[in-house]
């Protein structure tokens, strides 16, 4: 079985995030969102209740293959010790792939695995942090974000 890691902060998870995991789905028999806990930064939305929106839009989306969880370490170890043979990431720009062969070539020496790249569509432009800021502005997001992340979100 072909198990894609697809790992993240994902707060919130946008659509350029749900893009990169509808394109890896054709791809892997099993594709795992990681959200992971970075200990040093603070969540915007709680992971339980950000963990279970992924989960109802990955099946309102019929995306059956997926599994979400959440997890604290190296995303690398975490994906080794999931059965994962890649890494997943989504790409917006050339920047983001110059950020990520970096972080992929540490990954690579730390657990193996290779990193394969995903293009994050073309509202892959916006970041968590962008949807974030808009949030507090009041604007409306709801096209940034799929429909069970953006019921979460409202104040």
């Amino acid at each position: 079985m072909k198990i894609g890691f697809y790992a993240g902060s994902f707060d919130p998870f946008t659509n350029g995030h749900l893009h990169v995991v509808k394109t890896a789905c054709g791809i892997f028999d099993k594709v795992i969102i990681g959200i992971g806990i970075n200990q040093n930064k603070t969540r915007r939305y709680d992971k339980e209740k950000m963990l279970n929106a992924i989960k109802k839009e990955m099946v309102s989306q019929k995306l059956l293959n997926v599994e979400c969880v959440l997890f604290d370490g190296l995303a690398a170890e975490v994906a080794k010790e999931n059965g994962a043979m890649f890494l997943i990431r989504g790409l917006r720009n050339g920047a983001d792939y110059d950020a990520e062969e970096n972080l992929a070539l540490i990954n690579q020496e730390i657990s193996g695995l290779d990193t394969i790249y995903l293009r994050a569509g073309e509202l892959g432009v916006i970041s968590s942090s962008m949807v974030y800021d808009l949030i507090k502005r009041g604007k409306d997001v709801s096209k940034y974000l799929p429909a069970k992340i953006n019921d979460i979100i409202k104040p």
